[in-house]
């Protein structure tokens, strides 16, 4: 999900949003590092900064353990690990903030898939004394794979390394060198303690040989708004709103998210799968109406002539809109332990729209380590990414992910139990 206009800062700017998910190997610190940015941000009240420092000191540590203040599972806690995905919120006077702290362990990556599929920002933590391993590799493909457009490799725990400029060095080159396989628009490397709070929110004394940015500093002036789609119009339509009551008498509205695009007023649409054209009469937000509307903000779009829209159709530009496809060509992340075969049938929700799909073919299992490509696999098992064929019951409105991660990714869902049971982001449709 896009940046998005959320408030406005004292002096009358508009703030706006940043998503970012973390990611790294078990112990790394992503825990005790949101604790940190939490912490040094003035996002945590007295009350929960005590009860974590008398937790802290009832397990017998000399220091705050600020990783409490995420883990929130008890069996998080007693492990030391993040099993779920774990969401936190927090503002500084520039931006706001909505953390994804994914787990790292090999059996969650479903969950991690989850947390960085709507992430603007991917934060790779390292420990500065193993540097690179399997598991660094693995989230950083995972965040190519979806596309999040900015990346941060935090090389954490420096204060344990001596503060050693030639083991930083020697990290970001390691990762660097990897990232040049990997489609990563965006790449910054700051060495940090998230224990200490070097280089976090304040910048470090210990490391004057870096002259980077503080991590806070990158989150807070990191551009994201250029990674929207603002040419391509995609409005899923999401509900028909017909108050029926005097006041709104005849009132018709379509509610939605805006998928792609800028919508305004007396710009001509087409009404799809249908393909009949209407021009817009007026966007409302809430209880007035706007002049324009963006991703990923939820309008309603009103619309001149009295066409048949309903739930799962989409409004586009007439002369630039999704060719409706049943055939699809997409890399999966499998979920379930039962695993995904050729000729399985599942459900599939697309945007608004739900259908059936056939699973043709299982082209290959990708190898998330490496990068191979296992194409004498022919089944996929949890946690498993591969490429598959899918044929649907009904044409879905589609485009690649890597033109816009709303209309070019999917859900598949077991009809028997309705389990999620895969997440899909669609290479090409015909």
């Amino acid at each position: 999900m896009a940046s998005v206009s959320t408030g406005s800062t004292n002096d009358g700017r508009k703030m706006d949003l940043l998503r970012f998910a973390t990611a790294g190997s078990v112990d790394d610190g992503k825990s005790t590092l949101i604790g940190r940015l939490l912490l040094d941000s003035k996002a945590i009240f007295e009350d929960q900064l005590a009860a974590v420092e008398a937790t802290s000191s009832a397990k017998g540590h000399d220091y705050t353990d600020l990783s409490l203040l995420t883990d929130g599972l008890r069996s998080e806690r007693e492990q030391g690990i993040t099993i779920d995905v774990a969401y936190r919120y927090f503002a500084t006077p520039k931006r706001k903030f909505i953390i994804a702290d994914t787990p790292g362990h090999v059996q969650y990556t479903r969950n991690m898939v989850t947390g960085a599929s709507t992430a603007d920002l991917g934060l790779v933590l390292v420990d500065a004394r193993h540097g690179m391993t399997e598991q660094s590799r693995r989230h950083a493909v995972l965040l190519s794979l979806l596309r999040v457009p900015h990346l941060v490799l935090a090389i954490n725990k420096m204060d344990l390394v001596d503060y050693s400029q030639e083991i930083y060095d020697q990290i970001a080159a390691d990762f660097t060198q990897f990232a040049t396989k990997l489609n990563v628009p965006d790449l910054e490397v700051i060495p940090i303690s998230a224990l200490q709070g070097d280089n976090v929110v304040e910048r470090s004394e210990n490391m004057k040989w870096y002259s980077g940015p503080t991590l806070m500093h990158h989150l807070e002036n990191v551009h994201v708004a250029s990674d929207r789609d603002l040419v391509d119009v995609r409005f899923p339509v999401q509900y028909v709103v017909r108050p029926k009551s005097d006041e709104h008498h005849d009132y018709r509205g379509y509610a939605g998210q805006v998928a792609g695009g800028v919508l305004r007023p007396g710009d001509e649409v087409v009404v799809l799968p249908s393909g009949m054209t209407s021009r817009i009469a007026g966007i409302d937000l809430f209880d007035r109406e706007i002049g324009e509307a963006f991703p990923p903000m939820s309008v309603t779009v009103r619309l001149e002539d009295d066409v048949d829209v309903s739930r799962g159709d989409m409004l586009a530009r007439v002369n630039n809109a999704p060719k409706p496809s049943q055939d699809i060509d997409a890399m999966i992340c499998w979920m379930t332990t039962n695993p995904l075969r050729p000729r399985q049938k599942l459900a599939i929700k697309h945007t608004t729209r739900s259908a059936r799909a056939l699973v043709k073919d299982v082209q290959y299992r990708l190898d998330v380590n490496t990068l191979h490509r296992d194409s004498a696999t022919k089944e996929l098992g949890l946690n498993e990414i591969g490429r598959i064929q899918l044929r649907t019951t009904v044409p879905l409105l589609v485009d690649p992910y890597s033109k816009n991660r709303t209309t070019g990714s999917f859900i598949l869902i077991d009809e028997a139990t309705g389990v999620t049971v895969g997440a899909g982001m669609i290479n090409t449709a015909s």
